[in-house]
């Protein structure tokens, strides 16, 4: 019996072994994976890139993120790992079209233009390609089984699905049921969240509301040591923190800490692994406050906590979608469905809706409210509608380049719109995707290795 332990190769890196009992996994939507074996000796890896080359000269501190520059050096990293290069096998995936479409979906093409790149490195290097499956509508998984070399690619998602599990779609009134059993966020995160709506803030008065709630305090220290928002020196205390991080990033960390409970979800319902829900809101969060940053609309705060809020809703849902999976499934992935419309016809109510009914009861900010209820269809139009156009692209971007942490069909009909709402022209979207922090790539903490028996 063998261990055969699940490494999570995340956006904009690589992962390379030798005959290790290592199962590589890239789960990629618009994102194009490529593996790379010696079956001889054994040595092989998983690079999962973003786009097809970098978007401006100041990109080329991450060079793995770009086909262009990162597949010459993983071929170059394998090979000096022990594998010889005349024997190198690759396999291709990714590059999808995902959700409902438009034709810029069609004219950006992100992902054809970087499976095309890649494909055209390994040509011009005289390697064969195993096995290729790009384009199409679905996410899916590369994988690479280090001790066999073999890749395997397969929607994400499609192993949870039991053909015998019985459907049993929920009533209004176990929904709303379910609303009222849910404890209304801690007092000091509400008051944190009024401060930041505020947009001036003292720290000094968010620092005295946090040391009220010694849970609140101590998560806020157990973030801000975490893989997310690690630096080479532990924070011990609230006043460490402060000074050793500054007074944004603790107050992010103070949110962060505040709602990470209702987020602890099962890797059944719309989460893909162990902590999706939670670890995608904090890529949203940390998406949008970059776009706060490039575009000036809003304070970058305001746009992080918005982030980490937005999909509030599937707290609730989230077990109801457990119930349905198979029916959620198909008809997000296979009929390439709305998210919110499949919420509607499978559960009678969708997450944005139960999201705005929480965020009235808990009394959180206007704005906030505002963009928990809109972040999906944001109408320009509107008042504060700049802060739900940033978090309906930073949750695009999210679903779009960092599959495999929950499932979601984002509809980009409205990209366009959104964009130049926010004083953005289309051709920038690659820009966009070249926010993406790192943080916000790396793989959920469950993920990152996960074992099972074979």
């Amino acid at each position: 019996m063998t261990i055969l332990t699940k490494y999570h190769v995340a956006a904009g890196t690589r992962y390379i072994g030798q005959q290790q009992p290592i199962l590589l996994q890239a789960f990629l939507g618009t994102c194009v994976g490529l593996s790379l074996y010696d079956p001889e000796n054994k040595v092989g890896g998983i690079l999962h890139l973003l786009l097809p080359e970098p978007v401006s000269t100041t990109a080329v501190d991450q060079p793995d993120k770009y086909a262009s520059t990162g597949v010459p050096r993983f071929i170059e990293a394998v090979c000096a790992a022990g594998a010889d290069k005349a024997r190198l096998k690759a396999g291709v995936a990714g590059g999808a079209l995902v959700g409902p479409l438009n034709q810029q979906d069609i004219e950006l093409d992100i992902g054809g233009r970087t499976a095309e790149k890649v494909l055209a490195i390994l040509a011009a290097s005289g390697i064969d390609i195993e096995r290729s499956e790009t384009g199409g509508f679905f996410t899916c998984c590369l994988g690479l089984d280090l001790r066999t070399g073999h890749v395997s690619i397969a929607p994400a998602g499609v192993e949870k699905i039991d053909g015998d599990m019985p459907i049993q779609a929920p009533s209004a009134s176990e929904i709303a049921a379910a609303m009222e059993r849910l404890q209304p966020i801690p007092q000091v995160a509400l008051k944190v969240l009024r401060i930041i709506d505020e947009g001036e803030y003292d720290i000094a008065r968010i620092g005295h509301e946090v040391r009220k709630d010694q849970v609140i305090s101590a998560r806020t220290l157990q973030l801000a040591n975490s893989a997310l928002f690690t630096k080479k020196k532990r924070v011990e205390s609230l006043d460490h923190a402060l000074v050793f991080l500054g007074q944004d990033l603790l107050v992010k960390l103070v949110i962060s800490a505040a709602v990470q409970s209702y987020f602890e979800q099962s890797e059944m319902g719309y989460s893909l692994c162990k902590g999706g829900i939670y670890h995608h809101a904090i890529g949203v969060a940390l998406v949008a406050e970059q776009i706060a940053v490039l575009t000036e609309k809003v304070a970058p705060t305001r746009a992080y906590t918005a982030g980490l809020l937005h999909d509030i809703g599937k707290v609730v849902l989230d077990q109801y979608v457990t119930a349905v999976y198979p029916l959620f499934y198909r008809n997000l992935m296979e009929n390439n469905h709305d998210i919110i419309a499949v919420e509607r016809k499978l559960l009678g109510t969708d997450h944005i809706q139960v999201g705005h009914i929480l965020a009235q009861r808990w009394d959180f900010p206007d704005t906030l409210i505002h963009c928990i209820r809109h972040h999906h269809h944001p109408d320009p139009k509107t008042p504060r509608s700049e802060l739900a156009a940033i978090v309906y692209l930073a949750d695009l971007l999210m679903s779009r380049f960092n599959s495999g942490l929950e499932i979601e069909c984002h509809d980009t009909r409205r990209l366009t719109r959104q964009m130049a709402a926010l004083g953005l022209s289309e051709n920038r979207f690659p820009e966009l995707v070249d926010l993406i922090p790192d943080a916000a790539l790396s793989p959920a903490e469950s993920a990152d290795a996960q074992s099972g028996t074979f």
